[in-house]
């Protein structure tokens, strides 16, 4: 009887590596289609001419930029993405420095008798409040100051970018709530003013 021969192995060539691929974007974050160059000179753009609303559109990032008012800039993508918006004048506790608690006590009761005809102007955006447009400068309104609708009453500095803030209504400015360059929260009262 004839054995029967087995089949050697092949003999595989070794494979030449591939060169490895560049690593992957980390996937679900947009990629950044607006530089802060860009939406800096489209504020300046929109606050120059008359258009109340501009919507702007690169891939998956869409920007819309509105004014008239308050200004509001919101950014949307397919992932959880900054809003920054104007908020509607709501009375709030304004959180404050460890000596500030202090000298408000007193104020408040007294505050809150006379406040009943105030409108409280607050921070549409977290930030650095500054009362000021720089260093040596005239403040924008003191206490005692008439303001009409549309005047600069403050800055608010986020970013690096500096976000006049306008009156929307005419009156009397009777308290400022917030020191020079301190940071503000968003919705937290910057003024008080009697219309």
């Amino acid at each position: 009887m004839a054995k029967a021969k087995k089949a050697a192995p092949k003999k595989v060539a070794p494979k030449k590596e591939a060169p490895k691929p560049a690593p992957k974007p980390i996937t679900g974050l947009p990629a950044a289609v607006f530089n802060i160059d860009e939406i800096t000179d489209l504020l300046q753009a929109v606050k120059k001419s008359n258009v109340s609303e501009l919507k702007l559109e690169r891939g998956d990032m869409k920007i819309t930029i509105r004014q008239g008012g308050t200004e509001s800039i919101v950014y949307s993508a397919p992932v959880a993405a900054p809003v920054m918006a104007a908020a509607p004048v709501v009375a709030a506790p304004a959180p404050a420095t460890m000596a500030a608690p202090v000298a408000a006590a007193p104020a408040a009761p007294a505050a809150s008798a006379s406040s009943d005809n105030l409108i409280t102007i607050k921070s549409p955006m977290i930030g650095t409040f500054y009362r000021s447009s720089g260093p040596g400068k005239p403040v924008f309104v003191n206490v005692g100051d008439e303001i009409k609708v549309g005047q600069v009453l403050c800055i608010v500095e986020a970013m690096k970018l500096f976000n006049e803030i306008e009156s929307e209504f005419s009156g009397k400015i009777v308290k400022v709530l917030i020191d020079d360059a301190s940071p503000v929260e968003y919705d937290q009262p910057l003024f008080l003013v009697e219309p």
